[in-house]
């Protein structure tokens, strides 16, 4: 049986022992090369942007009765929409890469759901790289998230019914998606887009490549979607929003004390340097 390895701990804010905790970012995705473009008649649409809202995180289970010293955990992790929807319409597949400790540590889901089930007794970081369809972007995105199964607070009980949840928010921003992409998703809940300026007339969407139409990848039925954090994107932004805003005030505090050394500074001059 694998065994996964304690590595690091991992920092968190305090929290409920075995409740979710969930972080929020957004991350802007711009393709590295032109040159997709260059070879098709696939147009980018200037000053657009494509919001998908991602959730990635796990979910541990504590054995009980029958955890051993090297395995005390079933656990799951994975990438879903921020409401469960399914990703596969942007998200091609997802490299999982685990500790060196498992049986072939780099698992590969070409599918959606992505997500991993293991078991192990240790908690270590779990990379996550994302890769996207052809017109989406050429760009693989890595997400680090730290296995956790266990609670914060380390002296409460383990529960077998209750499971540790611990989740990242993000909303994955590509710039300047190309035409075939914003017509393809358009009317998918998975993504967010704007309207389109006045007179700007969209081609037909084009089906996305190796992608089984007949199959659903949304969670909205996962078994373990009961866990799932639930949250409202609109708070989302506004703490988004709320962090940007403290950053600028630090940046003005920083820039009015400058301002004011560079000041006493210059009155301390002596006349000679005037």
């Amino acid at each position: 049986m694998p065994q996964s390895s304690s590595t690091k701990k991992h920092d968190q804010d305090p929290t409920d022992s075995t409740g979710p905790t969930l972080k929020s970012q957004r991350t802007k995705m711009v393709n590295t090369s032109d040159d997709s473009e260059k070879k098709s008649s696939d147009k980018k649409l200037k000053e657009l942007e494509v919001g998908v809202p991602i959730v990635y995180g796990n979910v541990a289970f504590w054995l009980g009765k029958k955890a051993s010293e090297f395995q005390s955990h079933k656990w799951t992790i994975y990438v879903r929409g921020a409401t469960n929807e399914d990703l596969g319409v942007v998200v091609k597949r997802v490299v999982f890469q685990l500790h060196s400790s498992f049986n072939n540590p780099t698992r590969v889901v070409d599918n959606p759901p992505f997500e991993l089930s293991e078991s192990g007794w240790g908690e270590f970081e779990i990379v996550m790289t994302l890769h996207f369809h052809t017109d989406v972007c050429d760009k693989p995105l890595h997400l680090y998230h730290h296995l956790k199964l266990y609670p914060e607070d380390e002296s409460g009980a383990l529960s077998t019914k209750k499971p540790v949840v611990v989740e990242s928010y993000d909303e994955i921003v590509f710039a300047e998606p190309s035409e075939s992409f914003f017509a393809r998703v358009q009317n998918n809940p998975a993504v967010n887009v704007p309207r389109l300026p006045p007179g700007l007339n969209l081609p037909p969407p084009v089906p996305i490549e190796d992608v089984d139409q007949r199959k659903r990848g949304d969670t909205k039925d996962h078994p373990l979607s009961q866990w799932f954090t639930n949250f409202s994107e609109a708070d989302e932004l506004l703490k988004l929003t709320a962090a940007r805003q403290q950053v600028q005030g630090h940046i003005a505090r920083l820039r009015r004390q400058l301002s004011t050394v560079d000041g006493q500074h210059q009155q301390l001059k002596p006349a000679s340097d005037l």
